[in-house]
Parts: structure tokens; C-alpha cells; sequence
């Protein structure tokens, strides 16, 4: 998937948490990409969050920590 699809999900996702108390936001996002994107999304969203992507939504950078880390291939 391109880095711009991924982003814009993940965006998409924290947009819709942001409303929510910040540790809840946060959380809630990470929920989400940990629940419904297969292995290799979570991979690549890391790498760009790892390499310093610009474009990500504050939220996505806060929920890094809370997103599973699939093995690397």
C-alpha cells in the first residue's frame, strides 16, 4: 500500500478519536490498528513513523507506542 493510503487511514482513524478524552484517543486508535490491519500495514505505518514521516495526526504518533510491532519478514 502506498505511504500516503496508510497515512491518510490512519489519520482517518485518529480524526474520528480525537473528541474523546486524549488517553482514551489515544488508546482507542491504537485499538484500531491493532484489531483490523493485517501484519505488514502495521509494518509499514511504523517504518514511516520510525523514519519520521510528516503528515501523521499527533494522535497516530501518541498510539506508536500502544501499536503491535509484527515480526519482520
Amino acid at each position: 500500500m502506498s505511504p500516503d493510503k496508510l497515512i491518510y487511514m490512519a489519520n482517518q482513524i485518529a480524526t474520528f478519536f480525537a473528541s474523546r478524552p486524549r488517553a482514551e484517543a489515544v488508546a482507542g486508535t491504537a485499538a484500531h490498528i491493532n484489531d483490523f490491519w493485517e501484519p505488514r500495514m502495521r509494518r509499514q505505518l511504523l517504518a514511516l513513523i520510525d523514519e519520521g514521516r510528516a503528515g501523521l495526526h499527533p494522535l497516530v504518533l501518541e498510539a506508536a507506542q500502544e501499536i503491535r510491532r509484527p515480526a519482520e519478514v
